[in-house]
């Protein structure tokens, strides 16, 4: 097929790696669509020019509208802080292009139910950055499951830790603010390990839950005194799976010491399976098998039996990052697009992800048991 234009929305942390896997994607995997960088919006205008230049795309611009309407851009890859994912989303489905946003879809589930139904009606593909369920030690783990590796499923923990709101004299940003961030560390990382839970043990059926918010306020950056944190610093529920599985989940964004601890533990009737993001190459199983004297934790390494790795890499424990992921997400995107199938996980996939979220927000707020169906 013709290659496929890019437009890239936000040159942070995200646009930079939008940037490096739509650079790299044809190289890595080989049977993906040739990409052009074709457009590149960010503000000021000079900073847009530089950071296309940098970046590899042919043109810069500082009107995301402008990108958007470009008839060379087949992709728009949306980097922005939350606030504006929900208009930009939606002028690009309305202008007929394929949208790779990133998460959380929007500050509200409404917002993000327009998206979804917005979408699905223009029949154009979408991606959403859930990345970390694209590690191949991730997929293996889904396939031990499936395959019975560990016996029937019969309980769920797990846990997302960073520390970057850890220090109380952090200036205030637009992520304490609930009009344009939404939810706070649910929707930065708690979504992230939900969309886990979703491949290893299935849909959430019910929770209940609590937050907090750890750090009430934080000072102005212009020293001029100190603004309100209106969104949790940590929230944790006990949650009841469609399979009948129970477990919990709980998200902090003040962790002192953890930088990236995605972690799980899936136990079944014979075994259980472990991962930490923090080691991201290593699985973790235990079998219920053979003399007790015997019996501990396999690390199992990933490596090229754990597909794509081998694309990346012939050798086993060499590693991948997390960049990486950011490649066999887009090259997902592009293979629906080619073969005219859902990505995954598309906005579909997001908003049940979203939804638990949320919905943990409310049992909080509301000291009760939710549905999530009931959203």
């Amino acid at each position: 097929m013709a290659s496929i234009g890019i437009g890239l929305i936000g040159t942070g942390f995200m646009g930079k790696a939008h940037a490096l896997a739509f650079g790299a994607v044809r190289a890595v995997m080989g049977d993906v669509p040739d990409v052009r960088l074709e457009l590149l919006c960010d503000t000021p205008a000079d900073k847009a020019q530089t950071m296309a230049d940098q970046f590899g795309f042919a043109r810069a611009t500082d009107d995301w509208k402008a990108l958007i309407a470009d008839p060379a851009v087949d992709i728009v890859s949306i980097t922005t802080p939350n606030m504006l994912h929900f208009d930009m989303a939606l002028a690009a489905i309305a202008a007929g292009k394929h949208v790779y946003c990133e998460k959380p879809l929007a500050l509200t589930l409404d917002q993000a139910r327009t998206m979804r139904d917005a979408a699905r009606k223009a029949g154009v593909k979408t991606m959403v950055g859930y990345n970390y369920i694209k590690n191949p030690a991730f997929t293996h783990a889904c396939k031990l499951v499936r395959e019975g590796a560990i016996g029937d499923i019969v309980h769920f923990r797990g846990w997302v830790d960073e520390d970057y709101q850890a220090n109380p004299e952090l200036p205030w940003t637009w992520r304490s603010t609930i009009a344009d961030a939404g939810l706070g560390a649910l929707g930065d990382m708690g979504c992230h390990l939900v969309s886990m839970t979703y491949g290893l043990v299935g849909p959430i059926d019910s929770l209940i839950a609590d937050m907090q918010t750890v750090h009430d306020t934080r000072p102005l950056a212009d020293g001029s005194g100190r603004a309100k944190v209106e969104n949790e610093d940590t929230a944790t529920a006990l949650v009841r799976f469609a399979s009948g599985v129970q477990g919990s989940i709980s998200t902090s964004r003040s962790a002192w010491g953890r930088k990236s601890r995605l972690a799980w533990e899936v136990h079944g009737t014979k075994g259980m399976l472990c991962f930490d993001q923090e080691r991201m190459n290593e699985l973790q199983l235990y079998r219920n098998e053979g003399p007790a004297a015997k019996q501990g934790f396999t690390t199992i390494l990933t490596g090229p039996e754990h597909p794509p790795y081998g694309n990346f890499c012939p050798a086993p424990g060499h590693q991948l990052g997390f960049n990486d992921l950011k490649v066999i997400e887009a090259a997902a995107l592009l293979r629906a697009i080619r073969d005219n199938h859902a990505a995954y996980p598309g906005f579909d996939d997001a908003f049940e992800f979203e939804k638990v979220i949320h919905a943990v927000a409310l049992s909080a707020r509301e000291e009760r048991r939710v549905k999530i169906d009931d959203l």
